[in-house]
């Protein structure tokens, strides 16, 4: 089906890691507990055409994983991305760690695995309290230390978080996970100029890593007024999002106006307006397209949206 004016829905599938899994998983739509459609993931993503709004549930399956479950609610005809974080299923002699590095004893494997499963399932209280065993069983473990990190950013303890990520980090520099985690805990503390570095990094190791880091180091480029690159990352992180998320949106505009080229701002913004008219930044994005008018950098006329 051609997606018309009809809404879609994005899903990208991501492993243990948050990197989007490389194996493939299937992927089913249920409206009302009816099946709908169903799709095979590639590089981690799956796309569908919905033929209606209303209330869906998506079912992931992929082997050596925990099937999961989620529902999302599509009310306007707009293209949804939906990430889904998997589980692995581990077999009684897998170790969690990183490859290579420190074996975890049964033990606090135990307490981490509980603590992961906490964590997903958004019971963060007790995941604290599997992740403190953890912690005290093997303080310098690397992937305990990421838990911990990425259990201090659900509560937005943004400072604790750059903690022990920058010492899991240490304990080893080459973690994609770890490395896009502390931008994130940099960047919300507005960290920005040391955010650039664990970003870049990051994108280095994985060059298709997800949009997220890349509009996270577009953010960090352009407080540092390096619109040049700022402009890139934010076009990268475009067209990995296809365009659906807001927060991308916006800086991509910004960074447009940065270098120069209003009118592609504007147009930008337009389409961000005709996409988003009842949002959140719906007035941000109206008053920049009006000021682009008023300082003369646009033609006149050409804020007003479609």
């Amino acid at each position: 089906m051609s997606r018309g004016s009809r809404a879609e829905m994005a899903i990208t599938v991501r492993d243990n890691s948050g990197q989007p899994i490389t194996s493939t998983a299937t992927v089913k739509l249920y409206s009302n507990g009816i099946a709908v459609d169903q799709a095979s993931t590639t590089r981690g993503r799956a796309f569908f055409i919905l033929r209606g709004l209303g209330d869906f549930t998506v079912v992931v399956e992929a082997s050596g994983y925990k099937t999961v479950e989620k529902d999302v609610n599509i009310s306007t005809a707009i293209r949804a991305e939906i990430d889904i974080d998997l589980q692995r299923n581990l077999a009684t002699n897998e170790s969690v760690g990183v490859p290579g590095g420190p074996v975890l004893a049964p033990k606090a494997k135990e307490a981490l695995v509980k603590g992961l499963q906490a964590l997903g399932e958004n019971k963060l209280d007790e995941a604290q309290k599997h992740v403190s065993e953890a912690m005290k069983l093997a303080p310098n473990n690397p992937e305990v230390l990421y838990v911990q990190g990425m259990l201090y950013m659900k509560r937005s303890n943004w400072a604790q978080a750059q903690t022990v990520l920058e010492k899991s980090a240490q304990i080893d520099p080459n973690q994609v996970k770890v490395l896009s985690a502390l931008g994130m805990a940099l960047c919300n503390q507005k960290k920005y100029e040391e955010a650039i570095a664990p970003l870049e990094k990051t994108l280095q190791l994985d060059p298709a890593s997800n949009w997220q880091t890349q509009w996270l180091l577009a953010k960090a480029y352009y407080d540092r007024q390096q619109f040049d690159q700022a402009l890139k990352m934010a076009q990268q992180a475009r067209a990995v999002s296809h365009g659906s998320v807001p927060q991308v949106e916006l800086l991509l505009a910004q960074c447009l106006t940065a270098v120069g080229r209003y009118e592609d701002s504007a147009q930008v913004l337009r389409q961000f307006l005709k996409d988003n008219p009842n949002g959140p930044d719906a007035a941000t994005a109206r008053r920049w397209l009006d000021g682009l008018a008023a300082n003369g950098k646009i033609r006149q006329g050409s804020n007003q949206t479609p």
